[in-house]
């Protein structure tokens, strides 16, 4: 019999915690799939805009960070901080590369758009690439014409979008707003068990576990 798994994720693309829990959340599902091969997973992404007030064009990423941490050393031990969190999961942030803090209100509109189109693999690679974008790449999010040539370089055209779609405000109104929270990554799961923060994989597992039945509970994921 199969087993569902919803998984409502919390998320801003210039939050570093949130790739990191991105990448809990896909070693934890890969080991709960392979423990409980009838599993079926749904993951359904939230935009979270965490800098609303930042101006549609941002502001330069070093003066952000130094005006938001007082000192060149703060600022150095929080990248310092981050860094080592990716490297633990497996991937690098390349802080020297990021130019510009984006308002990120265009990115957000652009994903939830085509997550709306349907098409899972390509919407979970608009996501990754998002992401790589702004932690490997250094570019701006925040420019309508980057985020246009990602969706492309993704599969999607540009017929799919409305013209207008990122020329808004600087502001973004998610749809579901019952659990949106400046605290990001969160993770919701089965509308039962919420989890604020790049939670190891370990502890979404356990999450997992307190969600299904208690059959499963006892016979899964035991060290």
């Amino acid at each position: 019999m199969s087993q569902q798994l919803t998984i409502d994720v919390y998320f801003d693309f210039i939050c570093p915690w949130c790739l990191i829990g991105k990448q809990h959340l896909d070693a934890a599902l890969a080991q709960w799939q392979n423990e409980n091969p009838n599993l079926i997973a749904e993951i359904n992404w939230h935009g979270v805009q965490l800098l609303p007030e930042l101006p549609t064009a941002g502001v330069p990423f070093d003066e952000f960070y130094l005006r938001r941490l007082g000192s060149t050393l703060s600022v150095h031990k929080r990248q310092q901080q981050v860094q080592q969190a990716a490297t633990s999961t497996g991937i690098t942030i390349d802080f020297a590369m990021i130019k510009t803090m984006p308002n990120t209100a265009a990115a957000h509109r652009l994903f939830s758009q085509a997550a709306a189109l349907g098409g899972t693999p390509r919407r979970d690679t608009l996501l990754k690439r998002l992401f790589t974008a702004y932690f490997h790449r250094g570019e701006n999010l925040g420019s309508p014409e980057v985020l246009l040539e990602i969706a492309e370089e993704c599969g999607y055209s540009l017929s799919e979008f409305p013209c207008d779609l990122l020329r808004d405000s600087g502001c973004y109104s998610p749809t579901t707003t019952q659990h949106v929270t400046n605290s990001v990554p969160y993770f919701e799961i089965n509308n039962q068990l919420g989890l604020s923060g790049a939670q190891p994989a370990s502890v979404l597992l356990e999450a997992f576990l307190r969600v299904q039945s208690p059959i499963i509970a006892e016979t899964s994921f035991h060290d």
